[in-house]
């Protein structure tokens, strides 16, 4: 059974499990983004997007992969939980499009960095000191910009944890999970803002849960039975 002017369920879980795969976030933040980046030496940092622009290049496009997925995942989530509450079920979708959003915006701070950094009349025009200056803005921009996204993004892993607990087609446990998943992550976020001398950086552990349902849903996402009021 199909909903209405839409997907199956099955094809609705294969496409939102599809969409978590193209993910490289981490690669960019964990992998590419430290080789640049020196806190505290912004001198260091612009001296490496120069001689390393292709890196920041690459995390650029990891960003633009994994908000093109979230885009995917959001179509796909809808269709996925219409049957259990479809006006929570747009909520839910409507949150991740505008964490996307700000996340788009963010990352075009990383396209300025990268075509500054790169540009030799950037370097005439401004000098050393007024080029790093501006990179350094630009840097601290892109994360804080980011990390009010992810702000955003917690209101959307609660309401999939509410739909997903609901729903009677998924494992129940996978709500729970994902509701710990959203605190910790809020809490990562907002820890700089309001709670700086904490030390809560193992919260990190706890926050790739929905990168676990997402592959519950390709792997197993066929299994998953139309309730009968679909």
């Amino acid at each position: 059974m199909t909903n209405r002017g839409g997907l199956t369920l099955r094809q609705a879980a294969l496409f939102a499990g599809l969409g978590y795969l193209l993910n490289p976030i981490p690669y960019a933040e964990f992998s590419l983004m430290p080789k640049l980046v020196i806190p505290g030496h912004i001198d260091q940092t612009v001296a490496n997007i120069g001689a390393q622009p292709d890196v920041l290049l690459t995390a650029i496009f990891c960003y633009l992969i994994n908000f093109i997925g979230d885009i995917v995942i959001s179509w796909a989530l809808y269709y996925l939980f219409v049957p259990v509450n479809r006006a929570i079920s747009l909520l839910a979708a409507l949150f991740r499009l505008v964490y996307t959003a700000v996340g788009v915006v963010a990352m075009l701070k990383l396209v300025t960095v990268y075509r500054i950094a790169t540009s030799p009349d950037y370097a005439k025009l401004f000098g050393p000191t007024q080029l790093q200056g501006n990179v350094d803005l630009l840097l601290r921009s892109f994360r804080y910009e980011w990390t009010m996204s992810l702000v955003i993004f917690t209101v959307h892993l609660f309401l999939l944890a509410w739909l997903v607990y609901r729903s009677g087609y998924l494992p129940k446990v996978f709500g729970p999970i994902l509701a710990v998943d959203a605190l910790c992550l809020l809490g990562l976020m907002l820890q700089p803002y309001l709670w700086p001398q904490a030390e809560i950086g193992w919260l990190f552990i706890l926050t790739f849960a929905e990168l676990v349902f997402g592959l519950w849903l390709l792997v197993m996402g066929w299994r998953i039975r139309e309730p009968a009021s679909a």
